[in-house]
């Protein structure tokens, strides 16, 4: 394995429990993170900041795990997984 690959790898598995933390972070119907923290309520939207600072969390972590994911199957498939 080259050392780009091998740094490829690192930040998959990086990515892909940093999206599974976030994710289980998440509120479901009617709770959040907010209430843990002191309900700190935006005046527009309803929602708090520390959950609108998740969701771009999760997204950035997504995004960098689909990235590595799309790049990793390029690289294997051009060196031939060896």
């Amino acid at each position: 394995m080259s050392p780009l690959t091998i740094a490829l790898v690192i930040l998959h598995c990086l990515a892909a429990v940093a999206l599974i933390v976030f994710i289980l972070l998440h509120s479901g119907k009617g709770t959040g993170v907010s209430s843990m923290f002191g309900a700190m309520q935006s005046a527009i939207s309803g929602t708090s900041i520390i959950e609108k600072n998740l969701d771009r969390i999760t997204i950035v972590s997504a995004v960098v795990f689909f990235v590595t994911a799309i790049i990793l199957m390029m690289t294997y498939s051009v060196t031939g997984g060896a």
